[in-house]
């Protein structure tokens, strides 16, 4: 179970351009919230608002892709001195193709968080999980709390450096195309 009580900056890795941000990618939706404290606090880049839940636990934030993702982490900002009973401390993070196939990828149990709380995300074989559909359901609240606040959201995918060089494609098989395989 990973650690996420970490002293150091979470989101370093993103700042330093190891991953990326892809949340921006995805169709975001929410099992429910109250007026004004939607998606749109959710995902605004401001610790200061937040998503409200309204409705039966567990609730859930579902981020659909239009392609399959590789992510490596989903990052959560909470505040306990601000939030108290509404506060998560048990969260899973789902994934799948769709609704119909989601398989829990981790569950991580939290006491009085504040600030970022990065979950990092691996398959059963230790890879980094691809996924259409990311499903982030809070559980359990602080005091057993009813709604739920998140106030904010980051989905983390690494960014991969390749290097494209010409002597990659200039292996031509056929005498057509081997005339163009030099400059003269």
């Amino acid at each position: 179970m990973p650690d996420p009580a970490d002293p150091a900056d979470p989101l370093a890795d993103e700042k330093c351009g190891v991953v990326r941000e892809v949340g921006g990618q995805a169709t975001w939706s929410l099992s429910s919230c109250k007026p004004g404290f939607g998606v749109e606090q959710l995902r605004d880049g401001c610790c200061d608002s937040y998503w409200q839940s309204d409705g039966q636990l567990p609730h859930l934030v579902n981020i659909q892709f239009r392609r399959k993702t590789t992510i490596q982490s989903v990052a959560i900002y909470t505040d306990y001195k601000l939030d108290e009973s509404y506060t998560p401390t048990r969260v899973s993070v789902r994934g799948g193709t769709n609704f119909n196939d989601l398989q829990e990828i981790e569950v991580v149990d939290l006491t009085e968080p504040t600030g970022w709380i990065v979950i990092p995300l691996k398959d059963l074989n230790e890879r980094l999980v691809r996924t259409f559909l990311l499903q982030i359901a809070v559980i359990q609240n602080h005091q057993q709390g009813r709604d739920t606040h998140l106030r904010q959201v980051k989905v983390h995918s690494p960014v991969t450096n390749k290097i494209v060089s010409s002597a990659t494609f200039s292996q031509f098989s056929t005498a057509d195309m081997r005339q163009f395989q030099s400059l003269r």
